[in-house]
Parts: structure tokens; C-alpha cells; sequence
């Protein structure tokens, strides 16, 4: 048999045909090639595996050599940012914020990432789930029995699936909105109650808690209302491509509201503006930030019942703020409770001797509020504002030298870091973001509502706190807070939180082109708008106002025939009254190395747990531990001047007496409360001194002291 028949016969037919021996031979050498074909694939696969290894671990280093150039991008903005502030400042150009300058250095590295680079990698193709109803934040992809781990970076609308960006250093400049809330945020906030200035807060604290509060939540439903009203006549003339509701609206209105004037104080800072403005302003928008994230969580809250999760429901209402007075207390308790456990481990322990250790915990503690609270479900922005408070007021005088100077330097600079880095973005972000949504309609309605919602907000709230102020919120005062009304790195932090909806991605666009005007536009206007307002510059921060009708007059004049003085006070909010008197007998004894001991103001029978809670430096010091910019009460007949035979009160009244240089006589009965606060503004018998603060007491051409009488 030749051997070609054995093929044609078949695999059965042949084996029978065949010999046994050759038979035998003809299976070992299949078996043989066999085994050497399966031997060539394990070695192709080896190859194969090394090859996929080698380009892993070659992808990892692009990855990584790309995340350095991304932040080296940024710190390069940073740093010509500084260089060019410099310059500003040696040439006292002040049209331009620095906050401003970094959106332009974020916009033109912007448009070079944007145009001047490839694309570095592609997308093969897309896979369908249409099974599963739900989108999943990590999804196991099983390649050729190796599983692959992705997560979700977001929803992409069917008409942007073939243009979704296929470059990887964009990619790389994109940032987790969480990066905003955790690390960039903190030290902002926190920076901005740690650096209060308490005398001029609580002076206006009153009317800073209406505007922040009252004055926000107006704004807020003013701007939803309008915006509202907008989007229907963008479904009327088919501008509007997706669903916006009502809730949408309110949201915007929420965190549109959150001014960042931090141009404006920045400028009023430099030019040594009017005190009482920069409180109000600052103190304003230091809280509406707290307010803004806390209310725009109780909207995103709202749940009504039933088939239509967008009507209005009173119940699901009164639960949103229920929700907004619990977040905006929780938060509130977190932060101060946090600042009074960190004021009583620097207290209670030898830290002082260890200034670098004392630094690192003062930094953690405030750090770990803002976490603590997220964690807990509350606001950390609410949190850290008031830890920083809590700090500045307990903590702050139990510290070391060394370690005061440092803490604030850190969250200086942390600080300044933070914001420029913010307003970066924003400008890079134009460029970068992947999921803009430009609607003029949208915009041009956005400007109009944020215009009208701040005057709703500032002059009809102004007009009601003048009824009870002594020293009245005038106009130029209004009109300044009305123009100064910019908003910057919280609102763009709220909006770019979550991006995954068509409204969302509109917000987004919107407010951050809200930031860019109001920074460059109004903030670059506000120094010709102090001049035209006819605001005071070049302000001792110390100093009280000027004077005008209602000033401080040293009068002469036989009894009350020198009436003729008009009476006025510093402004202080009663409640602050009430509250002081108790911090300082209490809290601060308890919590510092100052105040009065507790033995003397606590009931007898709380002998031990006084002595254990005083501080020894307490009864060593005479003189309690004084804060600097603490003496912000005076009231009506706390200062008493003597010349003589006649005594000149600060409300300009002044009367007869003898010639003796003791007071006693004629020293009206004081409550326990004015009697404190008397001590602890320092008042002598013959004397008037004010920690920090210059009284002023200006003197008319014709009017004359009279004579003392000769020794």
C-alpha cells in the first residue's frame, strides 16, 4: 500500500489497512509534533504575557511621568502668579486681583493643553450592558480570562460618545471634585476664622448674621424664582435640549448665592478702608459660604411623596429645613467642640515646651474637623469655620510664642496656596472640562437674576437694620456692598461637585463664567468705586468712626446746660453683651490660662472642681493673658474724664464736683457685668486706656477745657 492511500481511506479504514509497527511509529510522531506545537504555544504565551507586562509597567510610567508634569503646570502657575504679584504691587497696580491674574495664567495654559497637543490614546470600541438598569461605580472586565477593574468617571450623552477626550495629559489636569472639598478647601475656611477680627465682628454682628443668613436665603429664592422663569422660555423658543426642574433652579440659586469678595477685602485690606465696611462684607461672606452649602444640601434633600419628585410638598418642605437647621447645628456643634477639646489638651499638658509638636496637633485637630464632619454626614465647611473661631478665641492663648507666630504663617500661607490654586483651575478648567453646556440664555438670565437677588438682598435688609443700628449702614456703605457682591471659590467648588446631569453641567458653565466677570469686572473696579462712593481710605483699623452727628464732644458747661452734646455709643449686639460676661467668668478660665479664677466666680460648694480647672498662671498673673483686638464693647457711661471741678461723660453731659482726684464719691452702681467689662477694658480713675483701641475725642475751635485746680 503506498502511503497516500492510507489518507484517502479515512482515520478507521487506514488504521486497519496499516501495519502495527508503522502504525505504532505513525502515532508517536503525532504525539511528538503534538507536543511540540503545544510546547511552541506556552512559549508564544510566555512571550505574550512578558510583552503585556512590559507595556503595563511602560503605560505606568507614562502615567506617571504625566501626573508630574500635570502638577509641575500647576506649580509653575503658582509661581509666576507670585512674580507677577510682586511686580503689582512695586508698580501699585491694583485693577487686577491676583485671583484674577491666576484665571489668566489658567486660561492661556488652558488653550495650549487644549489646541497645542494630540491626542494620546484611543477608545477601541463600546461595550453594551443593556440588561442591567443601573450604572456601576466598579466594573470587573474579564479579557481572555484576565479581569480588568474600571470605574465610573461619569454619564456621557449618546451624541458626545464618539468625541469623548481621548487625551491623556487633559485627562490629567481634570481633578476629582473631592480634591476641592478636602484639601483646597479647609485651609481656606478655616484661615478665614482663625484670622477674625473679633472687635469689628461682634461691633456689627447683628446685622452680619442677618445678611449672611436671612440675606442669603432671600437671594437664593429670588435667584431660583427668576432662573425658573428662565428655563421655561428656554423650553418655549427650544433652547432647552434636557430636563431642568424646579428643585434644579433652587439649587443654582443655592450656590450662586455664596459671595467671595475676597478681591474687594483684599483691596480694602491694602488701602486701609473703612473698618465697619470690611467687617460687614467679610463677616458677610465668611457665613453666607456656610449658609450657601448647608441649603443647598437641604435642597438637593427635598423628596416629595408621590409619582412627581419635583412638585412642591409642604411635608418634604418643613423636612428640608429641618434638615438645614440639623446639618447647620450639627456642624456647628462639631467645629467648636473640637476647638475647645484642642484648647484644653494644650491647656492640661506640657506641648508649650515642644513648639514643633504643639504646631503639628493644632494643625491636625483643625484639619481632622472638616473630615470629622463629612464623615459624620454634616457640613465640614460649617465645621472648620467655627473650629477656627474656637480656636483663634481658647486656643490661640494657651500656645507657645513660637508656636502662635507659626499656626498663623501656616494657614497664611496654606491659604493664599489654596485660593490661587482654585482660581487656576477655574481658568484651566474653561479649556479642560469635558462637559461644558453653553446656553446665552442661560447666562444673560443668570447675570440679571444674581443683580436683582443682591439688591433684594442687601437694601431692603439694610433699610431694617437701621431702625435698631446707632451708627447706620449708609448708603455709599450699600451701594459698596451691593457692587461688591463677586463670587469665587466656593460657588465654582459647589457647582463642579457633581457634573453628571445636563442641568448640572449648565450650572457649571454659568457659574464659572459668573466668576470670571465679577473677578476681573468688579474687582478690578473696586478702587475707583471707593473713590466715587466717597468711602474712607487710609484707616487705623483701631480707630473708631470719624466724627460727624454722632460722635464723642468734650463739652464745658455748668451742669446740664451742657446737654447740648449728642449721645452715641459704640455699637455692640446686646446678645454678644450677654454672652461675654459669661465667657469671661467661665469659659475662659476654664479653657486658658486667663480671666478671673474660678474660685472667686464659681458657687462654694464647686471648691475642688475650681482649683482643678484653674490654671496656676492664673493666680500668678495679676493681669490675665489680653487679646489684642478684644476690647470691642463701650457702652454710655463707661468713660469718664475728670478736669478739675467739672467731670465730662463720653454721651457729653458733664457736672460739678470738688477738686478731689478720687471718684469714688461720684461713681455711679454698676451691674456685676458693667463692672467686668469696666475691669477688663482697663479703666483707671484718672486715665482712660483701651487695649488696642485709640478713643478719639475731637474738639471744637471754640470750645476750651476748663482750668484744673492748682495742687
Amino acid at each position: 500500500m503506498e502511503p497516500g492511500d492510507a489518507a484517502r481511506l479515512g482515520p478507521g479504514r487506514a488504521a486497519r489497512a496499516l501495519p502495527p509497527r508503522l502504525l505504532l511509529m505513525l502515532l508517536l510522531g503525532r504525539g511528538l509534533r503534538g507536543a511540540a506545537a503545544a510546547s511552541s504555544y506556552g512559549a508564544a504565551a510566555e512571550d505574550s504575557s512578558a510583552m503585556e507586562e512590559l507595556a503595563t509597567e511602560k503605560e505606568a510610567e507614562e502615567s506617571h511621568r504625566q501626573d508630574s508634569v500635570s502638577l509641575l503646570t500647576f506649580i509653575l502657575l503658582l509661581t509666576l502668579t507670585i512674580l507677577t504679584i510682586w511686580l503689582f504691587k512695586h508698580r501699585r497696580v491694583r485693577f487686577l486681583h491676583e485671583t484674577g491674574l491666576a484665571m489668566i495664567y489658567g486660561l492661556i495654559v488652558g488653550v495650549i493643553l487644549r489646541y497645542g497637543t494630540t491626542a494620546t490614546s484611543g477608545h477601541d470600541k463600546s461595550l453594551s450592558c443593556t440588561q442591567e438598569d443601573r450604572a456601576f461605580s466598579t466594573l470587573l472586565v474579564n479579557v481572555s480570562g484576565k479581569f480588568f477593574e474600571y470605574t465610573l468617571k461619569g454619564e456621557i450623552s449618546p451624541g458626545k460618545v464618539n468625541s469623548v477626550e481621548q487625551n491623556d495629559m487633559l485627562r490629567k489636569v481634570t481633578f476629582d471634585p473631592e480634591v476641592f472639598f478636602n484639601i483646597l478647601l479647609p485651609p481656606i475656611i478655616f484661615h478665614a476664622g482663625y484670622s477674625l477680627k473679633k472687635r469689628h465682628f461682634f461691633r456689627n454682628l447683628g446685622s452680619i448674621l442677618a445678611y449672611a443668613f436671612l440675606g442669603t436665603a432671600v437671594s437664593c429664592f429670588i435667584i431660583g424664582n427668576l432662573m425658573y422663569g428662565v428655563v421655561k422660555l428656554m423650553k418655549i423658543v427650544g433652547q432647552l435640549s434636557d430636563k431642568f426642574y424646579y428643585t434644579d433652579c433652587l439649587f443654582f440659586g443655592a450656590i450662586i448665592s455664596a459671595t467671595d469678595p475676597v478681591t474687594v477685602l483684599a483691596i480694602f485690606n491694602e488701602l486701609h478702608a473703612d473698618v465697619d465696611l470690611y467687617a460687614l462684607l467679610f463677616g458677610e461672606s465668611v457665613l453666607n459660604d456656610a449658609v450657601a452649602i448647608v441649603l443647598s444640601s437641604s435642597i438637593v434633600a427635598y423628596q416629595p411623596a408621590g409619582l412627581n419628585t419635583h412638585a412642591f410638598d409642604a411635608a418634604a418642605f418643613f423636612k428640608s429645613v429641618g434638615i438645614f437647621l440639623g446639618i447647620f447645628s450639627g456642624s456647628f456643634t462639631m467645629g467648636a467642640v473640637t476647638g475647645v477639646v484642642t484648647a484644653l489638651v494644650t491647656k492640661f499638658t506640657k506641648l508649650h515646651c515642644f513648639p514643633l509638636l504643639e504646631t503639628a496637633l493644632f494643625f491636625l485637630m483643625s484639619w481632622s474637623t472638616f473630615l470629622l464632619a463629612e464623615a459624620c454626614g454634616f457640613t465640614g465647611v460649617v465645621a472648620v469655620l467655627f473650629c477656627g473661631i474656637t480656636q483663634a478665641h481658647y486656643t490661640y492663648n494657651n500656645l507657645s510664642v513660637e508656636s502662635r507666630s507659626r499656626t498663623k504663617q501656616l494657614f497664611e500661607v496654606l491659604h493664599f496656596l489654596a485660593e490661587n490654586f482654585i482660581f487656576s483651575y477655574m481658568g484651566l478648567a474653561l479649556f479642560t472640562f469635558q462637559k461644558h453646556v453653553f446656553s446665552p440664555v442661560f447666562i444673560i438670565g443668570a447675570f440679571v437674576a444674581i443683580f436683582l437677588g443682591r439688591a433684594a438682598h442687601i437694601y431692603p435688609l439694610s433699610f431694617f437694620l437701621n431702625l435698631g443700628r446707632r451708627h447706620k449702614i449708609g448708603w455709599n456703605f450699600q451701594h459698596m456692598m451691593m457692587f461688591s457682591g463677586l463670587r469665587g471659590a466656593m460657588a465654582f467648588a459647589l457647582a463642579i461637585r457633581d457634573t453628571a446631569s445636563y442641568a448640572r453641567q449648565m450650572m457649571f458653565t454659568t457659574t464659572l463664567l459668573i466668576v470670571f466677570f465679577t473677578v476681573w469686572i468688579i474687582g478690578g473696579g473696586t478702587t475707583p468705586m471707593l473713590s466715587w462712593l466717597n468711602i474712607r481710605v487710609g484707616v487705623d483699623p483701631d480707630q473708631d468712626p470719624p466724627p460727624n452727628n454722632d460722635s464723642f464732644q468734650v463739652l464745658q458747661g455748668d451742669g446740664s446746660d451742657s446737654a447740648r452734646g449728642n449721645r452715641t455709643k459704640q455699637e455692640s449686639a446686646w446678645l454678644f453683651r450677654l454672652w461675654y460676661s459669661f465667657d469671661h467668668n467661665y469659659l475662659k478660665p476654664i479653657l486658658t490660662h486667663s480671666g478671673p479664677p474660678l474660685t472667686t466666680t464659681l458657687p462654694a460648694w464647686c471648691g475642688l472642681l475650681a482649683q482643678c480647672l484653674t490654671s496656676p498662671q492664673v493666680y500668678e498673673n495679676q493681669e490675665p493673658l489680653r487679646e489684642e483686638d478684644s476690647d470691642f464693647i463701650l457702652t454710655e457711661g463707661d468713660l469718664t474724664l475728670t478736669f478739675g471741678d467739672s467731670t465730662v461723660t463720653a454721651n457729653g453731659s458733664s457736672g460739678s464736683h470738688t477738686a478731689s482726684m478720687s471718684l469714688e464719691g461720684g461713681r455711679r452702681m454698676k451691674s456685676s457685668s458693667e463692672e467686668v467689662l469696666e475691669r477688663d477694658l482697663g479703666m483707671g480713675d484718672q486715665k482712660v486706656s483701651s487695649r488696642g483701641t485709640r478713643l478719639v475725642f475731637p474738639l471744637e475751635d471754640n470750645v476750651r477745657l476748663p482750668a484744673q485746680s492748682p495742687e
